[in-house]
């Protein structure tokens, strides 16, 4: 339930009591409260907004204590008598979940303000909104976990003595804030569709949460190509999520996915919104471009009937265009389906020689998967072992571990 609640409760916290440090702390209070009481009293029917009124009785109390009771001490008793009403009269409280009007995206453009370096407007967002833990996110950026702690502690120091305003920016600031804002949506999207530790292969409300955010940034900037690019991307690779588990959570990787389970209305809009990207005369760019590929999948009957051809073309677009080892180790793979194995397993090589994705268990186990196709099983099970002891996500590991035992 925190993950899923943590960044709309710090938000709203945030607006209320206009200091985002505080907020953080109230909401860690309210949630060491209910750790206290609900295993004797029960969880609440509306968990997200038990802790947020707890909260905000907590700065209350706060201000009582330090005799601040001025205009804001009135406005939040007010507002949170109203609340009370509104939860008594109907157990819910009413959202809009695609408002503009919202919280959590107030607080990511806050976090992303450009008085804050990139590379720490990304990780004190992926802390709040994603709920990521620095660990989580260290192994996004590749960087060790002690500069994303530094990171997340100076941008909250920086935010706090800026006195920054709370608040969606004018929309002729949009562009100092959105290439941020949009890595931020990708980056906890992805951990969503692939958690990188945990015991479950995919945190659906991370990622459900980033296409919330992405949607409502696609209305925000209408005109903006990749905002509907990344909408895409999401849209279609969300479409896959029913199919990518079975009943016990077990992974199902892409090839042996039921596609009849695939979501077709999340295909069509994937779709639809890719065509709006391209309506524009700038040309894919990276978002765009993943969505492309995500497209080749969704339309295809089968792994066979995939266009793999076109597929590697776009992965050699996107390393051009935002060149990534990651991107390579999947143009390999794109590779391998288009031109044979050995041609595959010719560029996981060359890529492990640069040494660029050591310590990261996606090169074993793609290198492992190429040579078990080639009949190099000792060598593929080796590489499938070493991928298993560098994988923090549990179910990945046990895929891994078994596909080395059937080897």
């Amino acid at each position: 339930m925190w993950r899923i609640e943590s960044a709309r409760i710090v938000a709203t916290l945030t607006r209320v009591v206009g200091d985002f440090g505080l907020a953080e702390d109230l909401a860690q209070e309210a949630l060491l409260e209910a750790l206290a009481k609900w295993p004797s009293e029960g969880v609440p029917p509306n968990p997200g907004a038990w802790l947020t009124t707890v909260a905000k009785r907590r700065a209350i109390d706060g201000w009582r204590r330090n005799e601040r009771l001025d205009d804001r001490y009135a406005a939040l008793a007010h507002d949170l008598a109203e609340r009370q009403r509104l939860e008594t009269a109907t157990d819910e409280i009413p959202w809009d979940p695609d408002s503009i009007d919202d919280d959590v995206l107030r607080l990511v453009f806050t976090a992303c303000h450009p008085i804050l370096p990139r590379e720490s407007q990304i990780a004190l967002t992926l802390r709040v909104v994603g709920g990521l833990t620095t660990e989580e996110i260290a192994r996004a950026f590749m960087v060790p976990v002690s500069t994303v702690q530094q990171r997340v502690v100076r941008a909250k120091k920086t935010i706090a003595a800026a006195d920054l305003p709370f608040e969606v920016p004018a929309p002729e600031e949009f562009d100092a804030r959105l290439g941020s804002v949009l890595s931020v949506a990708y980056l906890i999207f992805n951990e969503g569709y692939a958690a990188t530790s945990g015991e479950s292969w995919m945190r659906t409300d991370l990622a459900h949460e980033a296409i919330r955010l992405t949607r409502i940034l696609s209305a925000l900037v209408p005109d903006e190509p990749e905002v509907h690019g990344l909408l895409a991307l999401m849209e279609l690779q969300a479409s896959r999520f029913a199919a990518r588990v079975d009943a016990d959570g077990e992974p199902i990787l892409l090839a042996d996915q039921d596609r009849s389970r695939w979501d077709q209305g999340a295909i069509r809009r994937g779709r639809t919104a890719l065509a709006r990207a391209d309506e524009s005369d700038r040309g894919r760019g990276a978002y765009a471009l993943q969505a492309g590929i995500a497209e080749c999948h969704s339309i295809a009957a089968s792994t066979d009937d995939t266009d793999w051809d076109k597929i590697v073309a776009l992965y050699e677009a996107l390393g051009q265009l935002a060149p990534s080892p990651f991107v390579d180790l999947n143009l390999a793979v794109a590779v391998s389906m288009a031109q044979g194995w050995d041609a595959g397993l010719a560029l996981v090589d060359a890529l492990a020689a640069k040494g660029t994705l050591k310590g990261y268990g996606l090169l074993p186990g793609v290198r492992g998967e190429l040579l078990a196709r080639l009949g190099r099983n000792d060598e593929a099970r080796a590489e499938y072992l070493a991928a298993a002891e560098l994988t923090q996500n549990e179910r990945e590991r046990s895929v891994l571990i078994e596909k080395a035992r059937e080897l």
